[in-house]
């Protein structure tokens, strides 16, 4: 199957019914929140950098869905954060969370100068890792993080 990372910009526009639900059932809100938030005007990921992305198939299912953001934990504009990142389980190991986290990475180095994420998940810590990101708990805040310049 083929897979497709597709810019977005109106969250509304897309069904991302699956996502929401699974990730609750894993014990993960912030795909609730992606959606709550976005509703509401709190993060649409329409700042200067900013970006959402999402993944679909060829039958047009959202699969994955991630974007990036300013950090709202640096003093520094060129410091970013990866939120609200989530691949559907029945598409992971598929190399679909690596087309997501390539494009997003490939965006992001244009507009920022490094990438932080927080996550106590062993799977997204070594997903992470295999994505270039280093391991850096100094701040409570912060796992990991990829460093441009």
């Amino acid at each position: 199957m083929r897979y497709f990372v597709e810019r977005v910009n109106d969250l509304n526009a897309l069904d991302i019914g699956k996502l929401v639900q699974e990730s609750e059932k894993e014990g993960y809100r912030f795909v609730t929140r992606l959606v709550s938030e976005f509703e509401d005007g709190t993060n649409t990921f329409s700042k200067p950098g900013e970006a959402l992305f999402c993944v679909v198939s060829e039958e047009g299912e959202v699969v994955a869905i991630g974007g990036i953001n300013e950090s709202p934990f640096a003093q520094d504009a060129g410091i970013a954060r990866l939120r609200r990142f989530y691949v559907l389980e029945k598409v992971r190991r598929q190399g679909v969370g690596t087309l997501l986290q390539q494009e997003i990475v490939d965006y992001a180095k244009n507009q920022f100068k490094e990438i932080t994420v927080r996550t106590d998940s062993a799977k997204a810590d070594a997903f992470y890792r295999a994505c270039g990101f280093e391991f850096d708990d100094s701040a409570s805040e912060t796992t990991h993080i990829l460093r441009f310049r």
